[in-house]
């Protein structure tokens, strides 16, 4: 089962969850002396590739960009970055006023951030071209494609008046 290159910055806690995700326990053989077994610990699948970046900064500047690769063996330094993650990021901040830094707009319950979190992305997915998926359509006119028209969800782009009239059932992603 392949997995894709998982890219962060050096917060510590990333390494702990994809463990918990993609880990294998390993139990540690009895060695007949007295007291108690060694403890199992979640070990990186073999094919669990992750690196980090880490930006080391003075007085407000950048010094120094370090990559770090902590699971996985074939990983390309190339690969490592973090820039289209930080575009997306900034994105989703100027669409945003409740994520937006330093904002009287913030969200005072944390249930109505997740619920304009999720419509913001469907509108994103699904309503909104991006200039990076440009294609010509059958009169020769470019026009910008939704990410859900680039994987074949939909064949067109949805109005807002479409999104918020679909009638959206759940289905188990197990």
């Amino acid at each position: 089962e392949s997995k894709p290159l998982f890219i962060s910055d050096g917060l510590r806690f990333y390494p702990e969850a994809l463990l918990k995700k993609y880990g294998k326990r390993k139990e540690f053989p009895r060695t007949g002396i007295r007291g108690r077994p060694k403890i199992p610990k979640l070990v990186p699948d073999n094919n669990l590739r992750y690196a980090q970046v880490i930006k080391k900064r003075e007085g407000g500047k950048l010094q120094k960009v370090e990559k770090k690769i902590i699971f996985g063996t074939n990983i390309d330094q190339k690969e490592i970055s973090t820039s289209l993650l930080e575009r997306q990021n900034l994105t989703f901040r100027q669409d945003n006023n409740r994520i937006s830094r330093k904002t009287i707009g913030f969200s005072k319950k944390l249930g109505w951030l997740h619920n304009q979190i999720r419509f913001y992305c469907t509108y994103f997915n699904f309503c909104r071209g991006h200039g990076g998926l440009i294609q010509k359509n059958k009169k020769g006119v470019n026009y910008k494609r939704t990410p859900a028209q680039e994987c074949g969800i939909v064949e067109d782009k949805w109005t807002l008046r479409e999104l918020l009239i679909f009638n959206c059932s759940k289905t188990s992603t197990v």
